[in-house]
């Protein structure tokens, strides 16, 4: 009594694990929770998503739903250990229905095919009757050129009064399937390695600065076994608007005081070392940081001079007897439509003027502004130029650092699961029986086939064969 009520949990549990009705109800659960997790930013300041669910609940509500959310493990939903383990659930979920189902299918497949009796051949699903003028052997044949030619193996059954063909094709797609299963067990498994080993952080890094660690949270640090510096952070902008076409960075990687590896990102082509990845993600000035102009200066018929100034230092153009002075700096300069006079009209730098006081023998001082996105605004009289190139070391580049020790075999399930949906969509088993039956001057000739998917491309397959094999058999006939 014992072992047999054992065996009935054993099944019951079996049973439950195999059920369809547990893995929808675990992709529903997914599905809604990676909505809020979506909606909710993860692992961001508590002030942050307050605001962000005070939009659907009101001020008022919105404290109370987020500490609800917060106990739930919403606010980090993908590290947390009820979304590991739903990952779990429908991971054994989908295990278990394959070794449940499995054998069944294999024996399908392993079940070798036989001739059938006209009686059979008429009732399946797909069924042709024809009648032709020639004799058992000449239409063998013919049938047996066309289904060797669509890359048939064909197995042949003979009577003295008969010929029996019977085939078939991509017996082993029934297997599809559980590829398609086994690549979502390796991609629930990559991520579930992701979540557990791997992490996901930022870092805001000044140009010139280094850095040994990233952030997770504001209070929360992620420890590099390297150094990351920034050189330098520049945006480009689409011509005459203040809409950024590209970010880039150039990092460095510093391990032993020893640099290792340079690379310039942008946003989709990222730096990766040790499996750490550093995105390109934003970018920003520092509050009250004081850098350096970057200038190229050039007189007339010279050659190019890169300075690097402060505000307040003074320059001179070689060979020319003028000098400049750094006199005022504007990350946003524009002139006031109504008034005429320049402004500044934002604290980024979206169009970064330098203001410069020249002083040229001969003539009085004077003050120009010169525009870094637009070079021709530092031209002066005598055909020299003043090029602002940059102010070096007051902005920051915004990078998504992360690492991910699982990925490699997301990629690998995503091929395995490519190859896996192809096959079961676009490749079916396809089963064909042909009887060649003689009738005094003539033949008759059944057809039928069954297939388990793509109906109507299998009956168009069935009308094409037969069509060939008509047209052969009158060719020879009017020989």
């Amino acid at each position: 009594m014992e072992e047999k009520e054992k065996k009935d949990i054993f099944e019951s549990v079996w049973k439950f694990l195999a059920s369809v009705k547990l893995a929808i109800f675990v992709l529903i659960t997914l599905a809604v929770s990676s909505i809020v997790g979506t909606i909710v930013e993860q692992k961001a300041e508590p002030a942050q998503n307050i605001a962000l669910l005070a939009k659907f609940f009101g001020d008022s509500a919105a404290p109370t739903v987020y500490n609800i959310f917060a106990k739930l493990g919403f606010m980090d939903m993908y590290g947390s250990w009820w979304f590991t383990a739903f990952l779990v659930v429908f991971s054994i979920n989908l295990i278990v229905c394959s070794i449940d189902r499995f054998p069944k299918t294999w024996r399908l497949i392993q079940t070798p095919q036989k001739p059938l009796s006209d009686t059979a051949i008429k009732s399946m699903p797909v069924k042709k009757e024809l009648t032709l003028k020639t004799g058992v052997n000449v239409a063998r044949d013919e049938f047996l050129n066309i289904l060797k030619a669509s890359r048939y193996r064909v197995f042949e059954a003979s009577e003295p009064d008969s010929v029996r063909l019977y085939t078939q094709k991509g017996k082993y797609a029934r297997l599809a399937v559980y590829v398609v299963h086994l690549s979502i067990i390796l991609i629930f498994i990559g991520a579930i390695i992701g979540i557990r080993f791997g992490f996901k952080g930022y870092l805001n890094l000044p140009e010139g600065r280094t850095s040994t660690i990233a952030y997770e949270s504001p209070t929360k640090q992620i420890p590099l076994d390297f150094a990351v510096k920034c050189n330098w952070y520049d945006t480009q902008y689409y011509e005459g608007i203040d809409t950024p076409r590209e970010f880039q960075s150039e990092l460095v990687i510093i391990e032993n005081g020893k640099e290792v590896l340079k690379k310039v990102i942008e946003v989709n082509d990222p730096l990766t070392y040790k499996g750490i990845t550093f995105y390109q993600a934003s970018y920003g000035m520092m509050p009250e940081a004081a850098g350096y102009f970057v200038l190229d200066v050039t007189p007339n018929g010279g050659q190019e001079k890169r300075l690097w100034l402060k505000n307040g230092d003074s320059f001179e153009i070689p060979g020319t007897g003028i000098t400049g002075r750094i006199y005022d700096f504007s990350p946003a300069l524009t002139r006031n439509p109504m008034t005429g006079k320049l402004t500044t009209y934002s604290d980024s730098m979206v169009n970064p003027g330098l203001a410069i006081e020249f002083d040229q023998p001969g003539r009085d001082k004077f003050i120009g502004w010169i525009l870094k996105r637009y070079p021709d605004t530092g031209l002066i009289p005598g055909g020299h130029s003043v090029k602002f190139v940059d102010y070096w070391g007051v902005e920051y580049t915004g990078l998504q650092v992360a690492k991910d020790p699982g990925v490699w075999l997301i990629y690998i399930a995503s091929v395995i699961m490519t190859v896996g949906l192809y096959v079961c969509f676009f490749v079916s088993n396809k089963k064909i029986w042909i009887n060649i039956i003689d009738d005094n001057k003539s033949v008759n000739v059944i057809i039928g086939g069954s297939t388990n998917r793509n109906r109507l491309n299998f009956e168009q397959e069935i009308d094409r064969i037969l069509s060939h094999a008509t047209q052969a058999i009158e060719g020879r006939s009017n020989k």
